[in-house]
Formats: structure tokens, sequence, C-alpha cells
């Protein structure tokens, strides 16, 4: 007869060497097999980054929410307001032009009116003031500021006096003679005055007055009548 073939079972077992064999033939192996290494982490840099911004800005709102509520007791204990100021006369000692290059030089003596309504509070006028009074955009004279101390409830009427020249072009040249000619002459006149004020026995830091004054008058003539048809200034703090 012939021989039957017999079929044995075979328990088929895979031993670590077979992986050490794949990883050798270039098999990739998944990270969570005991043969894998975990890829590095980055360090939490944006987490601790956010934190630090999340602080810095907490701590300006605190320190902005601190200055309005000071600056709030301030203005209820002080009934703190802003001083007043007006150009109430312009007189011109002189005012030439040169018509080879056409330069304008002058002097004036402008009279300032300054205001102050406040119960409490005085104002120290210090030193490095800057003044200057303009024709469209060309500064024509520059001055200072007296230094002063004003009082509480006081109205100090002040002299200043402008002196300087400037180059203007012919066509800017040939405005200024028309507007005279009409009497409608736009001059503007600006300053920025160190002051400090003092509350009661306490003085505060120094801050700067920044004022803008809008004046028309009739001619620039050296004459001591020149008229001042209108003036309105506007003012601002500047706390640095």
């Amino acid at each position: 007869m012939a021989e039957q073939l017999r079929i044995h079972a075979v328990d088929m077992q895979i031993s670590p060497s077979s992986f050490t064999a794949s990883e050798k033939s270039g098999a990739s192996v998944s990270p969570s097999t005991p043969g894998g290494t975990a890829p590095l982490r980055p360090p939490k840099r944006r987490s601790r980054c956010g934190r630090c911004l999340c602080w810095t800005l907490l701590a300006v709102i605190v320190l902005i929410l601190l200055i309005a509520a000071a600056a709030g007791v301030v203005y209820v204990m002080f009934r703190l307001r802003l001083p007043k100021y007006s150009v109430d006369h312009l007189r011109v000692s002189r005012f030439s032009v040169n018509d080879d290059v056409i330069t304008v030089g002058a002097a004036f003596d402008v009279t300032v009116t300054a205001r102050n309504p406040n119960r409490k509070i005085g104002i120290y006028y210090e030193e490095g003031s800057e003044l200057s009074l303009w024709y469209a955009d060309e500064r024509i004279c520059t001055g200072s500021f007296p230094v002063l101390y004003q009082g509480h409830r006081n109205t100090t009427m002040l002299h200043v006096f402008l002196t300087g020249g400037t180059q203007v072009g012919s066509e800017l040249f040939a405005e200024l003679q028309r507007q005279q000619l009409a009497g409608v002459l736009p001059l503007t006149f600006r300053g920025d005055v160190p002051v400090r004020v003092k509350l009661d026995e306490l003085t505060l830091w120094k801050v700067t007055f920044n004022v803008r004054c809008s004046v028309v008058v009739d001619s620039l003539t050296n004459s001591d009548d020149i008229s001042v048809r209108s003036s309105s200034c506007r003012f601002r703090l500047k706390l640095w």
C-alpha cells in the first residue's frame, strides 16, 4: 500500500529576535513596542510666554485704574478746573521785508491773559518754555513765557516778547500782502510751558501746558493800533 501522508500541527512562536531582524532590515517600529524609542517633546515655551503676557496686561490695567482713581479723588477734593488763556493785544515794534530774498523780520509785544479759576490750586510757571508766532506754516518769531507763580483764583496779564525772522516764498508773501489789504490776517500762537501744580501744601511733578491760539489781526504794520479781531485758544496737558 502506498504510504499514508501525515500532517502534524506545529505551533508558530515569534521570538524577539525577529523584531531585531526587522529593525535591521529597515522596517518601522511603532513607538508603543518595547523596542521603539519615544520622540522627544519640545519644552512648553508658549504657555510660559502666554502667562507672562497675561500678567503684564493685568499689571498695566491695574496701574491705569489706580491712576484714574487718584485723578478722580483729586478732581473731587480740589474741584480741578483747567486754566484759561487769551491773546488780548498785539503790538508790532518791527516788521520789515527784504525784497531781494523776501525775508520777513519782526518783533512783537504780545499781551497774554492767564486765568487760574481753581480755589486750592496754584501754578508754578518754570524755565524752559517755548513760544512762537506763525503765519501759515512759517514761524515768524520766537520767545519764552515769564517765570512766575500764579496763585489760586488769580488772573494775570503778561507781556511776552517775540523776535525773529524767516524767508517766505513769493506766493506766500503775495498772500500776506493781500490779507493785509483786506484787514484780515490769521496768525497762530503756540506755546509749550513747563509747570508744577501746587495742591495746598503739596507740589506735584513737572508737566507741560500745551497752548494753541488762533488770532486774527487787521494788519502787521509798525503801529500800536493793531486790532485783534478774534482770539481763541485750546489747552492740553502733557504729562511727560
